[in-house]
């Protein structure tokens, strides 16, 4: 392979306009894989990892624009290198309607929108806190997409506005619902009287959607940023939005989702919870549950709905040991038709947080459990491009992603360990997740269907769909295209682990 690279001095375009100009140049012919990235230390490191980062690019600095790529033959890398410069031209066309107004500063935009209360930030992190600071100024609340925002920003960010009695959800929130209204990537649920404050994006869309698929609904959905619950940022965000919710009258029920917080922070949280007088459902991802809290994402919704609705605990867990009792089923059925030697289950996650909570539920089932970002009792991975027994593999995080869209974007990067993963003579189980709702593929059936059906017939291939019918890909109609595909699809991601697991539970008996 040959690995050729450019820099180009003080370019800057934003993430996603690099992420579609380095899927545009993975596609060509005779590429292997390509990026487009800023030049931060931390981005070089990646390209390094990936095996991307040419000799010329290592002297770049974070102002610098390089791009990478890996090809079978020079002519191909020469080919790819001289079409950058078209392709970023193309990408950053104004896509708008002629006569559209885009504002290109704060300033404008609220000369445009006066009454607006909440800005969106989405620009390179060096960038962002300065942003949002003008914004808190401004007297908005701030939802802060970027990531790589030092954590001395956010602290000072948080303070500040909680002075000023506003919310700074972020940095690095990708996921929020206010006053209706889905940001960033969120799903269209129902609205109603149960509040969401969380610190897992992922992890709020699932529960936000298995609500608004009983029937029940979304007050507001408030995304904190993960760093948010650590030790050095003390939980600011999530406590403001725990009071809020407290105080917010179409708020009766209120849901709280994290993965488990810094001690202090946990206590400090603990504390505030007791003083509110609404119920509180607590789900701290693989945190030690007291008795009668729930264990899994679904769990924590059922029971959201059940207070919500006025119906008794007690019926959840029932239910959910009824659907316990049918995968029960389901697995001994699907573990009869693997082949000898077939024991293990590769997990391909687009969600962190999806990651996560199988990683927690498999170490209740089997053992052997590894993945890139361990959680629980998992043990990391040697190299997260080759599984190792049973794996859980999150492709949001950054070795995945830097210079290429989300993989719940563009399923490409996914779908060819599908099928990698589909050929391992040792793969039993391939789970899988998909998430709708805006910001994600408009179409993830067409891109997943072809794949699925083509492991199908080696492995058996489960997954979860969060999701609403109301979200842009409509849920039912996305759940009936995979399933005629050949795949197993489950309510919700802690069902479709927990089938996983069960079945390599069957397989290693054998």
């Amino acid at each position: 392979m040959i690995v050729a690279g450019q820099v180009r001095q003080g370019a800057y375009y934003d993430s996603v306009t690099l992420m579609r100009v380095g899927k545009e140049l993975a596609g060509l012919n005779g590429v292997a894989d390509a990026a487009v990235v800023m030049g931060t230390k931390s981005n070089q490191a990646i390209l390094n990892s990936s095996g991307l980062l040419a000799a010329q690019l290592k002297e770049a600095t974070d102002t610098d624009l390089l791009v990478a790529v890996k090809a079978e033959t020079q002519t191909a890398a020469d080919a790819a290198l001289a079409v950058v410069d078209r392709l970023l031209k193309h990408a950053v066309k104004n896509p708008g309607s002629r006569g559209e107004t885009r504002p290109t500063s704060l300033d404008g935009a609220l000369h445009v929108m006066p009454d607006a209360n909440l800005v969106l930030i989405s620009v390179a992190g060096r960038y962002a806190g300065d942003e949002a600071m003008r914004a808190l100024e401004h007297g908005l609340h701030v939802m802060l997409f970027s990531d790589n925002v030092p954590v001395e920003k956010e602290i000072q960010l948080k303070k500040f506005a909680q002075k000023k009695g506003l919310l700074v959800m972020g940095p690095d929130c990708g996921t929020a619902i206010i006053n209706g209204v889905p940001l960033a990537f969120a799903n269209v649920v129902n609205r109603g009287n149960i509040g969401i404050v969380a610190a897992a994006g992922t992890g709020l869309q699932e529960v936000s959607c298995i609500i608004s698929n009983e029937g029940a609904g979304v007050s507001q959905a408030i995304g904190t940023g993960g760093r948010d619950v650590k030790k050095e940022v003390g939980g600011l965000t999530f406590m403001e939005g725990l009071k809020a919710l407290a105080k917010d009258k179409n708020t009766q029920v209120i849901l709280v989702v994290s993965k488990p917080p810094h001690p202090v922070v946990l206590n400090r949280l603990t504390k505030l919870i007791k003083t509110i007088r609404k119920p509180v459902v607590t789900m701290f991802i693989g945190a030690n549950a007291k008795r009668g809290d729930p264990s899994t994402l679904e769990e924590a919704a059922l029971m959201a709905v059940a207070l919500a609705q006025g119906k008794k605990l007690d019926d959840v867990a029932k239910r959910l040991e009824t659907t316990d009792a049918e995968l029960g089923w389901i697995a001994k059925r699907e573990a009869a038709k693997r082949k000898k030697g077939q024991k293990y289950v590769r997990g391909l996650f687009s969600g962190g947080t999806f990651c996560a909570e199988a990683q927690i539920l498999f170490s209740r089932m089997i053992s052997d459990v590894y993945s890139n970002a361990p959680a629980g009792q998992a043990k990391p991975l040697k190299d997260s491009l080759k599984s190792q027994k049973n794996t859980a593999i999150d492709l949001g995080e950054d070795e995945f992603t830097v210079g290429r869209p989300h993989p719940m974007i563009d399923h490409s990067l996914r779908n060819r360990r599908i099928l990698e993963e589909a050929h391992d003579r040792e793969t039993a189980v391939i789970l899988l997740d998909v998430v709708l709702g805006y910001g994600s593929h408009p179409d993830p059936a067409s891109e997943l269907s072809g794949v699925i059906r083509e492991a199908r017939k080696k492995v058996t291939v489960v997954c979860s769909i969060t999701g609403t019918d109301r979200d842009p890909q409509n849920r039912s109609r996305v759940e009936v295209a995979l399933r005629q595909a050949g795949a197993i699809v489950m309510p919700s991601n802690a069902a479709a682990c927990k089938l996983a697991g069960s079945i390599i539970q069957l397989r290693g008996r054998k």
